[in-house]
């Protein structure tokens, strides 16, 4: 199947796989599309009422028009996407669907399996529950995991995903979920394959460690299946997922850190369960922290569990990270920035004004998901978010040119708008090389993009300088501001500051306080609408730093503000005369994220030792 798929690919888009000079990157296109999302073939999904298939999660991301099952009405996206990827879970994957038929071959072996009965009787929460706390004990069931049958179900996968695959028009992700969820403390890792993908997956009945994991991604890239790790909703795990150690309980070591770095790339910023940006109490100077922070609760728990703040979130990570470079002279949280979905419905709607819920039977309509109701991942359906979406600067819209620029980290994560951001940096960008028509050739030819390492300070240079360039979604609000978040360490400790760099309607920073005044509010509530007679459809700037030690490891990262528009919930209300939810917020600035760059300082510059000798301190 590989070879095929590289000579149709050949053929149909002139150049790939065959051997010729490398493209310029200055030609690099955005391609926005979905790397999260799960199907009937996910047994939490099918337990709580989707019957929409891999293919129909294919079509839809393409734009065509699909019946909602079990809810009967169609539905379709605005604006097509350009790949995607279907991530079910590897953990019982398609198994579910067979049981409910009495003539396929795992049904009539596992007739007599509790589950099965519980789920033919209609009672499917009964019967996850069932399921659940035996994989919790590390018990699965051995009905559902007979290897040709787990081979089956993974092949079918792949086949449908080749199904879709259209090189230079839509590219689809071989990729599945490793659901590791510790006592409800999320752990969990999307995973996926330049190729066609290999025979088997991983799930956390084989084992619910990162590191495990990563011994299995080794396994495969050393077959020719070459992969990475996405891992994500680091804010419901608990503070484990960006914690200071490994799975044993043992410190961060090298060795550690090298693996992690190599096998996780990126990390999702934001989806349906909320952002992973930051939190206000980690970033109490940062009036846009409080953004998408709705969901609360450990998955899954009831009552609601409330899970630690620390080691969540990605910005403490990052600035963690160059800590840790400092420290260790490896940093394991060196990640790029995605988006996504993990909608349980096969559909990823991202689009605020076409939400239609995310859990099948349980936020199917305006008045469920309006109502507060408690659901089946641990929240009620109104806390949660729209879908997100990530953009990939990419040479091709093919399976490797998509599976490359993620690796490469030139990415950006949005909460649901395809809003293009680009961001290089330097050390003698000025304003004049953004005004140029050949601006994009000046930032490749003389700096690097977002996810890369700024080259050695010249002698001459006295701190580093960032081009940023974005532009609004068409289907969205415009731009309110953009902003380079910048995180470092000074004597072991962690700092962070917020710059705003680009700005619309000829504002001015407060004198005192440096703050940039919003930048207002169109958004007519009862109606759910707003106009675009503020912010700008474009914001570019080059940005130097006022604050550069040379001496000092940083990170910097882009953050692009919306204007206000409105919440789905207030679509949702208004569009069917209900009352508008009072708890969560009416309005919401959409915002995207570009994958962070970071700078080390020469070795000559830091005395590690010396200025830091309790360091380890820090990271214990």
């Amino acid at each position: 199947m590989r070879t095929r798929t590289l000579l149709l690919a050949a053929l149909l888009w002139p150049g790939i796989g065959l051997a010729q000079d490398a493209p310029d990157p200055a030609d690099r296109q955005v391609y926005f599309g979905e790397q999260h999302l799960h199907t009937q073939d996910s047994p939490d999904a099918f337990f709580m009422g989707t019957r929409n298939t891999p293919d129909e999660a294919y079509r839809f991301c393409k734009g065509e028009a699909i019946q909602k099952n079990p809810s009967g009405y169609t539905v379709q996206r605005r604006t097509p996407y350009d790949w995607c990827a279907v991530t079910d879970h590897a953990m019982y994957m398609g198994i579910m669907p067979q049981l409910m038929d009495p003539n396929s071959a795992v049904s009539i072996a596992a007739a007599d399996d509790s589950a099965v009965k519980l789920l033919r009787a209609g009672k499917g929460d009964e019967a996850f529950a069932w399921l659940a706390q035996g994989a919790a004990a590390g018990q699965p069931d051995p009905n559902f995991l007979a290897p040709d049958v787990v081979r089956t179900v993974w092949q079918t996968h792949i086949d449908i995903a080749n199904q879709h695959y259209d090189p230079g028009t839509f590219t689809t992700l071989v990729a599945f979920e490793w659901t590791s969820i510790p006592f409800n403390q999320n752990l969990h890792r999307n995973v996926f394959f330049r190729d066609d993908g290999p025979e088997g997956t991983f799930s956390a009945f084989d084992s619910d460690k990162p590191e495990d994991l990563w011994t299995y991604l080794d396994v495969q890239k050393n077959a020719g299946h070459d992969n990475f790790a996405i891992p994500h909703n680091g804010n419901l795990s608990n503070g484990l997922m960006f914690a200071p150690r490994n799975s044993e309980g043992l410190p961060i070591d090298e060795a550690y850190a090298e693996r992690r770095a190599e096998h996780e790339v990126a990390t999702e910023m934001v989806q349906t369960k909320g952002s992973s940006d930051t939190h206000p109490a980690l970033s109490p100077n940062d009036e846009f922290a409080a953004f998408n922070v709705e969901y609360r609760s450990l998955i899954g728990t009831s009552p609601p569990v409330r899970g630690q703040i620390e080691y969540g979130y990605v910005r403490q990570a990052l600035i963690n990270g160059v800590g840790y470079q400092e420290f260790l002279g490896v940093n394991p949280f060196k990640l790029g920035i995605v988006a996504g979905a993990d909608a349980h419905t096969a559909f990823s709607d991202n689009e605020e004004f076409n939400y239609t819920g995310v859990h099948a039977g349980t936020d199917d309509t305006p008045e469920k998901r309006l109502a507060g109701a408690q659901q089946t991942a641990g929240e009620p359906a109104l806390n949660f978010g729209s879908p997100g979406a990530t953009g990939v600067w990419a040479d091709e819209n093919t399976r490797e040119g998509i599976f490359d620029g993620i690796r490469r980290k030139e990415t950006t994560g949005s909460t649901g708008p395809l809003i293009r951001v680009r961001v290089f940096g330097g050390w003698d960008f000025a304003d004049g090389d953004l005004a140029a028509a050949d601006w994009v050739s000046r930032a490749y030819d003389r700096g690097v993009p977002m996810g890369g390492d700024l080259p050695p300070k010249p002698a001459q240079a006295t701190a580093p300088s960032f081009m940023v360039w974005s532009m609004k979604d068409p289907e969205s609000g415009n731009l309110d501001r953009v902003q380079i978040i910048k995180g470092w360490y000074r004597g072991g400790y962690p700092y962070e500051k917020v710059y705003d760099v680009a700005w619309s309607d000829q504002r001015e920073p407060d004198p005192v306080t440096g703050k940039l005044p919003p930048v207002g509010n169109t958004v007519d509530v009862p109606n759910a609408t707003y106009t675009n007679n503020i912010g700008e459809a474009q914001l570019s700037a080059v940005w130097t730093d006022p604050d550069f030690d040379p001496s000092l490891h940083a990170v910097y990262y882009v953050r692009v503000i919306e204007i206000p528009t409105p919440r789905w919930s207030t679509y949702d209300a208004a569009r069917n005369d209900l009352p508008l939810p009072t708890t969560v917020p009416a309005t919401i600035q959409e915002r995207a994220w570009s994958s962070p760059i970071w700078y080390t300082p020469e070795p000559d510059l830091v005395n590690r030792a010396a200025a830091y000798p309790n360091l380890r301190q820090v990271f214990e």
